[in-house]
């Protein structure tokens, strides 16, 4: 019969516990050298990720400031009022042609936002801004109004401005385009 002795078993038990131990080392030390290699590795590809999506979304930014740039330019009285005014217009004429070229101008460029930052906000508080300027010139015009008294009117404001609004939003646009 075979006979165990405690003094095997023990023995028997320190091997295999030495063998556990020097298994664990091992893996504790593979995992210590490849885990700086493995986050080494991470970095490099989210860098490469992060490289190839500016490419991409690059030309996309630069397009969406531009747009930008052009709306502000566009909805600025100072141009618009005279890129729709039409001879014999009243004020109440222009007022809505005004409105719709704001909007529709606001509405044709609204997915720019995906792409500009803060930017986005000051550029929709000048869109309501101007709203506002003209709805409040032509509401202190008398009924009958031209359209040049209209003009006027808005001009007026405008120089009673501070700081012009259209050229601050240009600025931050400007601004946020050059931390690209």
């Amino acid at each position: 019969m075979l006979q165990i002795s405690y003094m095997d078993v023990l023995s028997f038990s320190l091997d295999i516990l030495k063998s556990v131990i020097a298994g664990a080392l091992l893996i504790g030390i593979a995992y210590l050298v490849f885990k700086s290699k493995i986050e080494d590795w991470q970095r490099i590809q989210i860098l490469n990720y992060n490289k190839a999506l500016n490419k991409d979304l690059l030309p996309l930014k630069l397009q969406a400031y531009e747009r930008m740039t052009l709306f502000i330019e566009r909805i600025n009285p100072s141009n618009m009022l005279l890129r729709i005014h039409a001879p014999g217009m009243s004020a109440r004429q222009m007022q809505l042609q005004a409105l719709e070229e704001v909007r529709a101008e606001y509405q044709h460029n609204l997915a720019q936002q995906l792409y500009i930052g803060d930017a986005w906000k000051i550029i929709s508080r000048v869109k309501e801004d101007t709203i506002t300027l003209i709805n409040r010139a032509a509401e202190s015009l008398p009924e009958g109004a031209s359209a040049v008294d209209l003009s006027r009117v808005v001009f007026r404001q405008l120089e009673a401005i501070e700081e012009n609004p259209y050229q601050l939003a240009l600025m931050v646009i400007k601004s946020e385009l050059q931390e690209l």
